[in-house]
Formats: structure tokens, sequence, C-alpha cells
């Protein structure tokens, strides 16, 4: 297990690729041609940046401390017309899952990169291109340049890379409403589990299977009211949740029972965190989780809950986190949302497709 030390998420970083290298004046100095013609070569051109997605990482510590990367410059040109050596490109290795923020650009504007797929490249900042040689002025009125040109500055650019887990269904709910415990119980993930608030202090990812279906689940930290704004951890790790397609709503049925919290309150609760953090969240398929049934000893009690969140058209069940009870069904409706999801989004880009074809035939016609 990660400790929290190793697990970040944001960083800030500046990044500046090569600058060109120079051209070079030069003039032949042959033995037989001891005032021979300009010769001087082009310079290099500048390294370029270059992020690269990585699905052996999984945290961004490696820019902790490491604010200010850069590529190499272009080497200046040679004499008999020799062109530098171009700069070596720096290549940035971030984990998939991993979206770049222009700090110049408003954050309404979206990422400028978004590293979803492994080996997925990306230039940032391209490099100066090298100046020209004498060589390249000589004309037949100026034959003898006396002058090159300089290789152009590299770009620099302030980044904020800001890690977001690639999962398939994301587990929400207030602390220790047995998230890690659960995830541990569908699949081979092992998350800290204790009873005691915020245990998880990182996100989880574990990898679960239904027959041959495999699938990724994330085990969110703890929300609270007023996550969204900052209260206790939660603004950390909203971020995580966006890239679910199915959420997860774990609700604490022990709790019910020393009337500490009560499930539909917590339901709504979380439910307002996610639409105030992103409103699209409420539009994904949910789930919801009656956990922790084997402290219910009378589970009539449960049958009132379950029916408020039936009338809402939601996919109910009761499960023991920690025993097992009824986990394999909720396994199975896991994979059945994901693969109405999977549908939904395939149904969605047709359409858009069609919708792009139609609209460029009318074009057609139009001319």
């Amino acid at each position: 297990m990660k400790s929290d030390q190793n697990f970040v998420d944001e960083v800030k970083v500046t990044v500046t690729s090569g600058d060109g290298g120079n051209g070079m004046v030069s003039f032949r100095r042959e033995k037989f041609a001891p005032r021979g013609g300009p010769s001087g070569g082009d310079g290099g051109r500048g390294g370029d940046v270059v992020l690269v997605a990585d699905s052996h990482l999984s945290t961004l510590l490696d820019f902790r401390h490491r604010r200010e990367l850069g590529a190499e410059n272009g080497r200046p040109g040679g004499p008999s017309k020799r062109t530098g050596a171009d700069g070596a490109d720096a290549l940035i290795r971030l984990p998939v899952g991993t979206a770049v923020y222009d700090l110049d650009e408003p954050e309404e504007a979206g990422p400028i990169a978004d590293l979803v797929e492994a080996d997925q490249r990306c230039v940032i900042c391209t490099g100066g291109k090298g100046g020209l040689g004498n060589a390249r002025f000589a004309t037949s009125t100026r034959q003898a340049p006396r002058f090159a040109q300089e290789g152009r500055s590299g770009q620099s650019r302030q980044l904020r890379l800001s890690l977001k887990l690639l999962a398939d269904v994301g587990l929400v709910g207030f602390p220790n409403a047995g998230k890690s415990t659960l995830l541990r119980q569908i699949s081979q993930a092992k998350p800290r589990v204790a009873s005691y608030p915020f245990t998880t202090l990182v996100p989880s990812l574990g990898v679960a299977e239904v027959g041959e279906r495999r699938f990724v689940v994330a085990d969110i930290p703890g929300l609270i009211e007023g996550a969204s704004d900052g209260a206790g951890l939660g603004d950390r790790f909203l971020r995580h949740i966006e890239r679910t397609r199915t959420l997860v709503h774990l609700l604490d049925c022990g709790a019910m029972l020393f009337e500490e919290r009560d499930p539909l309150t917590d339901y709504a609760a979380i439910r307002t965190e996610l639409a105030r953090y992103r409103a699209e969240l409420l539009e994904r398929h949910e789930i919801v989780v009656l956990n922790k049934v084997d402290l219910v000893h009378d589970r009539e009690r449960l049958d009132e809950i379950e029916a408020a969140l039936r009338d809402r058209g939601l996919e109910v069940f009761r499960v023991s986190a920690a025993t097992g009870e009824g986990s394999a069904a909720l396994l199975s409706a896991m994979a059945r949302a994901l693969d109405a999801a999977a549908t939904g989004e395939a149904e969605d880009a047709a359409e858009l497709t069609e919708v792009a074809t139609n609209a460029s035939e009318a074009r057609g016609e139009e001319r």
C-alpha cells in the first residue's frame, strides 16, 4: 500500500524547449583557395518537450522537487557547411490519466493535453529553429556575407499536472462507509482498512472479475459535506471520480442502528457534493449499496430505505463487505451498468457522426 507521502496527484511545473543553435560565419581556407566562399553551417534545432503516458507510473511524486524541466539547446553550425547537432528532446513521463493545464489560460478552457492511453505522446513545447549559416546568404551580388542568423528561442510554459484515476467504477460514500473493505472483497486490492474515519488517504484501484469480464474499481477516499469547497479531504479526491462510468454509493447501515447517520440523508449529501463539483456526474449510472447489513438483525428496518431509493429508479443492493454477502450480485450489476454505459457511448458517437454527415451533405447541396 502506497503511503500518502508517495501519492502525489497534482503539481505545478515549468517546462522549456531548447533554443536553436546559431548559424556560423566561416569561409573556406583551402590550400588552393585562400579566399574561398562562405562555408558557415546552420545551427541545430532545439529539443522539444514531449509528454509521454507511462502505464508503470501511478503518482506525480517525481515532480514534487523537480519543478523546472527543459530540453537541450541545438548546437551551433560548423565550418564546411556542417549543421550543428539537434538538441535532445525532454521526455516527461507521466501516469496514464494525467490532465495537463496551462496556467496562463483560464480554467474553463480545459486541459491542453489529456493522457488517457499508455504510450500516448504530446509535444507541449516545440524547440527553436536553428539559425542559418552565412553560406545560406551568398548571392551573385553578395558573395562573401559576414553575418549569420541566430537560433530562435525555445518555448516556455507553466503547467499544472493533475492526475485523475482511470477506473470504470467509482466507490463513493462518507468516511467509514466500508469502501475499502468492499474493494478488498471484490478484487485483489489490499487497501488499508480500519474502523475510523479517513483510514483511506489515497485512492486505491482494484480489478474485479465477473466471468471473463474484468473492470477497474476505484475506492475514492471518504467525502463529507462541504468537500467540494475544501472541507475534509474530499476536494483532493473528487477529481478521481470524473473518469468513472458508473458510481456506486455505499451507505452505512451499521451507523443507522446507533442513530449516528441516516442512509437517505447521507445519499442526498453525497449527491449534493458531486453536483457542486461537476453537475454532469449526476448523469452517471448509479448503484446504491446498503452496506454492513450483517450488523442489522432486523432486516425489515431496511425495507423502507430500500423502497425510497428504488422509487427514484435506483438499483439497490444489500451487502456486507465484511462477510461477502451480496457481493456477487453487486459485481454482476456493475458489469451490466458498464455494458449499458458503453452502449450509450457508442450510440452517442453514432448520432454525432450522423449529424456531422448530414450537415456536410447539406452544405454540398447548397453549393
